[in-house]
């Protein structure tokens, strides 16, 4: 016996049972982008490394550690998407967008992502990012309206323990003061953290206060907050996306040591998390911020932007964590049991008529009993069981039964789609 293939570390096969619950969240998406004007982008799997080391940054984890990088047959340096923003700017600026009539332009995607990080409870190697990115448009009312779409998505699902964490990150000039007052305040005690931090304090300051090690430091605590760095002009614009916020009734909390883990990010910044009990240690579901630089650092003209990500395997954690049930309990139209060689090649027809008339039907294919063909049309939760034996066969009848009140009747064979329809209905 050959030796049994098992799945990647990390990656997870999704069974049915599972992906209905998938597909609801992922119409649930969908239908959200609808109402707020958000269109579909598909983009490759894969890209040129060269744009994720720019686009998401030299300085990140992401690029540090975590890609999916190769050297392609024609000696291309290829890496697996690790997010979406990059990707989704990158055919922004290809295909031109920034020069069509309607601005902002307002996009989604939903596919899976790709990271080598150390599998834990709802993180993967492989896993499924749902985003958006509103691009063209410095108002903070975006801003709001993006963090809002976000909320509206996990409260349509029926998530309540949710927590709106917020910051601003500043423009150049507040991020400039704030850098050196951060490189002030751990440059003298850098030799105590870990060599991540060691190596940010010049390229990347503000990520130090992002790390997982060193979190419980000293120095952590008291760091030079952002927000006594913003610029007037910042601090207006922050106002503006918190007062939008207070005015669709989201409530959220300033936390001015939220910094995203990505380079590009500026001016708003924010994640979701759950506050649901039991839901693990990692409790952010969403981030996101603006990115204003972004767009030029791919080879783009100067264009605002902002969007966030959410993974859909913390999202389906969290509605379990609150015990909240998706309604996709499914059923078919009608189930078809046979008796007789006869009956059964007549069957066969019939079902082909159902679906084509836009019924979901099924029958029976393993020559089962009675008894274990009805148990399998409660299997499917069927709504209606057709049986048709010889005798009714010969007869030009076939008796329909109603599975919710077990009401029986009998139709002619020749008319009973007809027949059908009418019941359906």
């Amino acid at each position: 016996m050959s030796k049994q293939i098992q799945i990647p570390r990390g990656t997870q096969d999704i069974l049915p049972g599972e992906t209905e619950k998938w597909q609801y969240i992922e119409m649930k998406a969908r239908e959200i982008c609808e109402k707020y004007q958000y269109k579909e982008i598909r983009t490759p799997v894969f890209e040129h490394t060269e744009l994720f080391s720019r686009g998401v940054g030299d300085t990140t984890d992401i690029v540090q550690k975590e890609m999916y990088s190769f050297t392609d047959r024609g000696g291309r340096d290829i890496t697996l998407r690790p997010e979406g923003t990059a990707s989704t700017v990158r055919s922004f600026v290809e295909h031109k967008m920034f020069g069509q009539a309607t601005q902002p332009v307002k996009l989604y995607y939903m596919g899976p992502m790709f990271r080598y990080e150390r599998p834990q409870a709802g993180r993967f190697r492989q896993f499924v990012q749902f985003g958006i990115e509103a691009l063209g448009s410095n108002d903070p009312a975006i801003d709001a309206e993006v963090i809002s779409l976000a909320m509206a998505l996990y409260q349509e699902l029926g998530l309540k323990k949710l927590k709106l964490v917020i910051n601003s990150l500043g423009d150049k000039q507040s991020r400039g003061a704030h850098r050196e007052a951060l490189i002030a305040h751990f440059q003298p005690a850098i030799g105590e953290f870990c060599k991540d931090c060691q190596s940010r304090l010049e390229k990347n300051p503000m990520r130090i206060l992002d790390c997982k090690a060193d979190r419980d430091h000293e120095l952590m605590k008291s760091a030079p907050s952002i927000i006594d760095y913003l610029t007037e002009e910042s601090s207006n614009y922050f106002s503006k996306v918190k007062q939008y916020l207070s005015n669709f009734d989201i409530e959220y909390v300033v936390d001015p040591n939220l910094v995203r883990g990505l380079d590009y990010y500026n001016h708003t910044a924010f994640e979701i998390m759950s506050d649901a009990e039991g839901f693990g240690a990692i409790t952010t579901l969403c981030g996101g911020g603006r990115y204003n630089g972004l767009v030029e650092e791919i080879g783009g003209p100067e264009t605002p932007g902002i969007g966030f990500a959410l993974s859909i395997e913390r999202l389906l954690a969290a509605l379990e964590a609150e015990k909240i049930e998706l309604p996709v309990t499914k059923s078919i139209d009608c189930y078809l049991v046979a008796l007789g060689e006869n009956a059964k090649d007549y069957t066969v027809g019939l079902l082909h008529k159902l679906r084509s008339a836009g019924f979901s039907a099924e029958r029976d294919y393993l020559d089962r009993k009675v008894k274990a063909q009805f148990k399998s049309a409660d299997r499917f939760n069927a709504k209606y069981v057709a049986v048709l034996g010889e005798d009714e066969l010969a007869e030009n009848k076939i008796r329909l039964k109603t599975m919710e009140d077990g009401g029986q009747v009998e139709l002619p064979l020749d008319r009973f789609l007809e027949k059908f329809i009418e019941l359906a209905k």
